[in-house]
């Protein structure tokens, strides 16, 4: 079980994850990232002053989406215990104040434990990484021998 501080619950804090953060696709699921964006507890001007936050450093917080594509109602819960296990044991690798929303697709209903965590920290490993630098507009990377 997630503690109440780390759990995503409001509609907004879905959509904000899930419109203005980062995306890693998988065969079993799909993984959303948010990253705090460095004011003092802020994830995009939304202040994490609500009664399921404690005072200080906000941590990070996680919500998951199983649909009925997954399976019936026993299926779709075990995939989201499962993947909140998993998500409790990974929450020291994300950074402060950040937002993931962990999307179950339809094959993850007859994944075993051991694939979803592979999935899962595939997507995160993905999502976790630097930035590449920006390229500059107009210029190209060119391979080959340029004939």
């Amino acid at each position: 079980m997630l503690p109440p501080e780390n759990r995503l619950r409001r509609r907004q804090d879905f959509a904000i994850a899930v419109k203005r953060g980062r995306r890693a696709g998988r065969p079993l699921l799909v993984v959303h990232l948010r990253r705090e964006d460095g004011a003092a507890g802020q994830v995009d001007g939304y202040s994490d002053s609500h009664p399921h936050v404690a005072e200080g450093t906000p941590s990070a917080r996680a919500g998951f989406v199983v649909s009925k594509a997954v399976g019936p109602a026993v299926v779709r819960n075990l995939v989201k215990r499962r993947l909140r296990h998993l998500v409790r044991e990974r929450l020291g690798r994300l950074p402060a104040g950040s937002l993931i929303v962990v999307r179950a697709l339809p094959p993850a209903g007859t994944a075993s434990y051991l694939d979803l965590a592979h999935d899962l920290d595939a997507a995160l490993k993905r999502l976790l990484r630097p930035d590449p630098a920006p390229q500059p507009a107009g210029s190209r990377t060119v391979t080959g021998s340029g004939r």
